[in-house]
Protein backbone atom coordinates (compact mmCIF):
# COMPACT_ATOMS: atom_id res chain seq x y z
CA UNK A 1 0.00 0.00 0.00
CA UNK A 2 1.11 3.33 -0.90
CA UNK A 3 1.44 6.01 1.89
CA UNK A 4 0.67 9.81 0.67
CA UNK A 5 3.05 12.18 1.96
CA UNK A 6 1.89 14.24 5.25
CA UNK A 7 0.69 17.35 3.30
CA UNK A 8 -1.15 15.14 0.84
CA UNK A 9 -3.19 12.99 3.44
CA UNK A 10 -3.87 16.49 5.15
CA UNK A 11 -5.64 17.40 2.21
CA UNK A 12 -7.10 14.44 1.29
CA UNK A 13 -8.90 14.32 4.59
CA UNK A 14 -9.99 18.03 4.71
CA UNK A 15 -11.59 16.88 0.99
CA UNK A 16 -13.17 14.13 2.82
CA UNK A 17 -14.66 16.28 5.58
CA UNK A 18 -15.61 19.10 3.70
CA UNK A 19 -17.27 17.13 1.25
CA UNK A 20 -19.32 15.44 3.71
CA UNK A 21 -20.49 18.55 5.23
CA UNK A 22 -21.32 20.01 1.61
CA UNK A 23 -23.03 16.70 0.79
CA UNK A 24 -25.51 16.96 4.37
CA UNK A 25 -26.03 20.42 3.98
CA UNK A 26 -26.51 20.97 -0.17
CA UNK A 27 -26.61 17.78 -1.48
CA UNK A 28 -24.44 15.25 -3.14
CA UNK A 29 -24.55 17.50 -6.69
CA UNK A 30 -22.93 20.42 -4.80
CA UNK A 31 -20.22 22.28 -7.03
CA UNK A 32 -17.03 20.03 -6.62
CA UNK A 33 -15.45 23.61 -6.72
CA UNK A 34 -17.29 24.95 -3.53
CA UNK A 35 -15.76 21.89 -1.91
CA UNK A 36 -12.15 22.42 -2.92
CA UNK A 37 -12.18 26.13 -2.18
CA UNK A 38 -13.80 25.33 1.61
CA UNK A 39 -10.86 22.98 2.21
CA UNK A 40 -8.52 25.32 0.94
CA UNK A 41 -7.72 23.67 -1.72
CA UNK A 42 -7.67 23.94 -5.67
CA UNK A 43 -9.44 22.27 -8.16
CA UNK A 44 -6.53 20.30 -9.50
CA UNK A 45 -5.92 18.79 -5.63
CA UNK A 46 -9.43 17.65 -5.96
CA UNK A 47 -9.43 15.76 -8.70
CA UNK A 48 -5.89 14.20 -7.88
CA UNK A 49 -7.87 12.60 -5.21
CA UNK A 50 -10.88 12.55 -6.25
CA UNK A 51 -11.02 11.72 -10.29
CA UNK A 52 -14.67 12.03 -10.42
CA UNK A 53 -17.60 12.95 -8.30
CA UNK A 54 -18.63 9.40 -7.68
CA UNK A 55 -15.28 9.00 -6.31
CA UNK A 56 -15.52 11.62 -3.74
CA UNK A 57 -18.76 10.46 -2.83
CA UNK A 58 -17.48 6.71 -2.30
CA UNK A 59 -14.80 8.20 0.16
CA UNK A 60 -17.11 9.89 1.84
CA UNK A 61 -19.29 7.15 2.36
CA UNK A 62 -17.30 4.50 2.63
CA UNK A 63 -16.87 3.89 6.41
CA UNK A 64 -20.48 4.63 6.96
CA UNK A 65 -20.85 1.50 4.60
CA UNK A 66 -18.52 -0.47 6.08
CA UNK A 67 -20.48 0.19 9.31
CA UNK A 68 -23.96 -0.42 7.75
CA UNK A 69 -22.62 -4.12 6.70
CA UNK A 70 -21.02 -4.69 9.74
CA UNK A 71 -24.68 -3.96 11.18
CA UNK A 72 -25.83 -6.35 9.07
CA UNK A 73 -23.44 -9.50 10.37
CA UNK A 74 -24.75 -8.50 13.53
CA UNK A 75 -28.33 -9.19 12.46
CA UNK A 76 -28.12 -12.64 10.81
CA UNK A 77 -28.15 -14.18 14.34
CA UNK A 78 -31.59 -11.84 15.46
CA UNK A 79 -34.39 -14.07 16.58
CA UNK A 80 -36.46 -13.21 13.56
CA UNK A 81 -34.92 -13.14 10.09
CA UNK A 82 -37.63 -10.58 8.73
CA UNK A 83 -37.28 -8.06 11.44
CA UNK A 84 -33.47 -8.42 11.06
CA UNK A 85 -34.15 -7.71 7.27
CA UNK A 86 -36.39 -4.87 8.30
CA UNK A 87 -34.11 -2.87 10.58
CA UNK A 88 -31.19 -3.33 8.17
CA UNK A 89 -33.25 -1.58 5.23
CA UNK A 90 -33.87 0.92 7.40
CA UNK A 91 -31.07 2.09 8.45
CA UNK A 92 -29.79 2.06 4.57
CA UNK A 93 -32.66 4.29 4.45
CA UNK A 94 -31.80 6.31 7.43
CA UNK A 95 -28.08 7.04 5.86
CA UNK A 96 -29.78 7.77 2.60
CA UNK A 97 -32.06 10.10 4.52
CA UNK A 98 -28.83 12.31 6.12
CA UNK A 99 -27.17 12.86 2.70
CA UNK A 100 -30.02 14.91 0.51
CA UNK A 101 -29.62 13.63 -3.43
CA UNK A 102 -27.83 10.48 -2.13
CA UNK A 103 -30.68 7.88 -2.74
CA UNK A 104 -30.73 9.05 -6.90
CA UNK A 105 -27.29 9.22 -7.27
CA UNK A 106 -26.86 5.39 -6.05
CA UNK A 107 -29.73 4.59 -8.62
CA UNK A 108 -28.41 6.50 -11.60
CA UNK A 109 -24.81 5.05 -10.75
CA UNK A 110 -23.34 1.53 -11.96
CA UNK A 111 -21.63 -0.85 -9.58
CA UNK A 112 -18.17 0.29 -11.00
CA UNK A 113 -18.82 3.85 -9.71
CA UNK A 114 -20.68 3.56 -6.17
CA UNK A 115 -18.95 0.09 -5.54
CA UNK A 116 -19.05 0.42 -1.82
CA UNK A 117 -22.68 1.85 -2.00
CA UNK A 118 -24.03 -0.71 -4.12
CA UNK A 119 -22.00 -4.10 -4.24
CA UNK A 120 -20.77 -4.69 -0.37
CA UNK A 121 -24.41 -3.53 0.45
CA UNK A 122 -25.98 -6.20 -1.94
CA UNK A 123 -22.79 -9.03 -0.58
CA UNK A 124 -23.93 -7.82 3.12
CA UNK A 125 -27.50 -7.41 2.57
CA UNK A 126 -28.13 -10.99 1.07
CA UNK A 127 -27.21 -12.39 3.86
CA UNK A 128 -29.88 -11.49 5.81
CA UNK A 129 -32.38 -12.03 2.97
CA UNK A 130 -31.37 -15.40 2.36
CA UNK A 131 -31.43 -16.49 5.95
CA UNK A 132 -35.17 -14.74 5.60
CA UNK A 133 -36.02 -16.80 2.49
CA UNK A 134 -34.75 -20.31 4.06
CA UNK A 135 -36.91 -19.43 6.96
CA UNK A 136 -39.57 -19.69 4.70
CA UNK A 137 -40.72 -15.97 5.96
CA UNK A 138 -40.04 -13.99 2.44
CA UNK A 139 -40.70 -15.01 -1.02
CA UNK A 140 -37.86 -16.60 -2.85
CA UNK A 141 -38.06 -14.32 -5.92
CA UNK A 142 -36.94 -11.22 -4.37
CA UNK A 143 -33.39 -10.42 -4.46
CA UNK A 144 -31.47 -8.05 -2.58
CA UNK A 145 -30.45 -5.87 -5.44
CA UNK A 146 -34.10 -5.22 -5.72
CA UNK A 147 -34.90 -4.50 -1.81
CA UNK A 148 -32.07 -1.93 -2.00
CA UNK A 149 -33.40 0.08 -5.22
CA UNK A 150 -36.98 -0.13 -3.41
CA UNK A 151 -35.79 1.48 -0.53
CA UNK A 152 -33.55 4.33 -2.42
CA UNK A 153 -37.07 5.00 -4.24
CA UNK A 154 -39.10 4.98 -0.95
CA UNK A 155 -36.40 7.96 0.30
CA UNK A 156 -36.64 9.60 -3.06
CA UNK A 157 -40.03 9.79 -2.66
CA UNK A 158 -40.05 10.96 0.48
CA UNK A 159 -37.06 14.34 -0.44
CA UNK A 160 -39.47 15.02 -3.05
CA UNK A 161 -42.74 15.46 -0.79
CA UNK A 162 -40.94 16.52 2.60
CA UNK A 163 -44.25 18.33 3.28
CA UNK A 164 -46.77 14.70 3.66
CA UNK A 165 -46.07 13.63 7.07
CA UNK A 166 -45.63 9.47 7.38
CA UNK A 167 -45.28 8.87 3.35
CA UNK A 168 -41.46 7.58 4.36
CA UNK A 169 -43.09 4.82 7.03
CA UNK A 170 -46.27 4.03 4.89
CA UNK A 171 -43.97 3.48 2.19
CA UNK A 172 -41.57 1.09 3.80
CA UNK A 173 -44.22 -0.53 5.65
CA UNK A 174 -45.86 -1.61 1.93
CA UNK A 175 -42.94 -2.64 0.82
CA UNK A 176 -42.12 -5.00 3.61
CA UNK A 177 -45.36 -6.56 3.82
CA UNK A 178 -45.36 -7.41 -0.14
CA UNK A 179 -42.08 -9.70 0.32
CA UNK A 180 -43.62 -11.75 2.87
CA UNK A 181 -44.82 -15.15 2.14
CA UNK A 182 -48.53 -15.18 3.09
CA UNK A 183 -49.90 -18.12 4.80
CA UNK A 184 -53.33 -19.27 3.76
CA UNK A 185 -56.10 -18.67 6.04
CA UNK A 186 -57.57 -22.01 8.05
CA UNK A 187 -59.44 -24.21 6.16
CA UNK A 188 -59.09 -22.55 2.13
CA UNK A 189 -56.32 -24.03 0.03
CA UNK A 190 -53.64 -22.44 -2.06
CA UNK A 191 -54.21 -22.33 -5.65
CA UNK A 192 -51.82 -24.25 -7.77
CA UNK A 193 -49.09 -21.99 -10.27
CA UNK A 194 -51.36 -22.94 -13.14
CA UNK A 195 -54.95 -22.69 -11.76
CA UNK A 196 -56.65 -19.74 -13.41
CA UNK A 197 -59.89 -18.11 -12.56
CA UNK A 198 -62.35 -19.36 -15.15
CA UNK A 199 -62.77 -15.59 -16.13
CA UNK A 200 -59.32 -15.66 -17.41
CA UNK A 201 -59.30 -19.12 -18.97
CA UNK A 202 -62.90 -18.05 -20.82
CA UNK A 203 -60.84 -14.78 -21.51
CA UNK A 204 -57.95 -16.48 -22.99
CA UNK A 205 -59.82 -19.24 -25.23
CA UNK A 206 -61.74 -16.17 -26.93
CA UNK A 207 -58.93 -14.64 -28.03
CA UNK A 208 -57.50 -17.93 -29.27
CA UNK A 209 -60.55 -18.98 -31.36
CA UNK A 210 -60.38 -14.79 -33.07
CA UNK A 211 -56.85 -15.39 -33.55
Amino acid sequence: MIRMRADAQRNYDRLLEEARQAFIVHGTDVALEDIARHAGVGIGTLYRHFPNRYSLMNGVFHREIDALAARAEELTTAADPTEALTSWLYAIAAHSTLYRGMAAAIGEASDAQMPACKVLLREAGGKLLARAQREGAVREDIRIGDLLKLTYAVVQAAEKDPAEKGVFRRLMTLMMEGIRVRTPAPGTRAAPRDERPATATAASAARGAHA
